[in-house]
């Protein structure tokens, strides 16, 4: 069921970045509209297969980031549908929480930064979830938040061997 999952949400995120790659390239206001109404759904379409691979290793902080990140999935969603300034002002200010929370709740459960490791996570759980909220406001600096995860992700497996 494990490797299910993982190719289920595997597939759908990747699916979503070759989505945000046809936006950027489309030639067309609708165009864009369409590549970025598909990309935002298979991002949460995705989104409960890794949550749940999450939990059943019973890997809460990383099950939290990831749950955290679909208030601003949601948000990117309905901007592409409506347009820039027509998202719900309560959804952009959940998203905003849940970027706080999430980390707060890494720096919580260890009680603090007390390792090297945690510097790493709390750089995959801010990259995450900055990532996820700047591209939803249609912010190129959103890729800058993932590369932040993703070398985050790189140094924590490196440091862990």
């Amino acid at each position: 069921m494990d490797i299910i999952l993982q190719i289920w949400g595997g597939s759908c995120y990747l699916l979503n970045k070759i989505g945000f790659c046809g936006a950027e390239r489309s030639s067309t206001p609708e165009g864009d509209r369409q590549w970025r109404l598909w990309s935002w759904g298979i991002f949460l379409a995705g989104l409960p297969a890794w949550v749940a691979v999450f939990a059943m290793e019973r890997n809460w902080i990383a099950a939290s980031v990831e749950a955290g990140g679909s208030p601003a999935m949601l948000m990117g969603f309905i901007i592409a549908l409506r347009g820039r300034g027509h998202e719900p002002r309560w959804l952009d200010l959940l998203a905003r929480w849940s970027v706080v929370l999430g980390l707060g709740a890494s720096l919580h459960d260890f009680g603090g930064i007390t390792t090297l490791t945690q510097v790493f996570e709390l750089c995959v759980a801010a990259g995450f979830l900055m990532g996820a909220y700047l591209s939803a406001k249609g912010s190129a600096l959103g890729y800058l938040g993932f590369i932040l995860g993703n070398l985050g992700c790189a140094a924590l497996m490196g440091s862990q061997e």
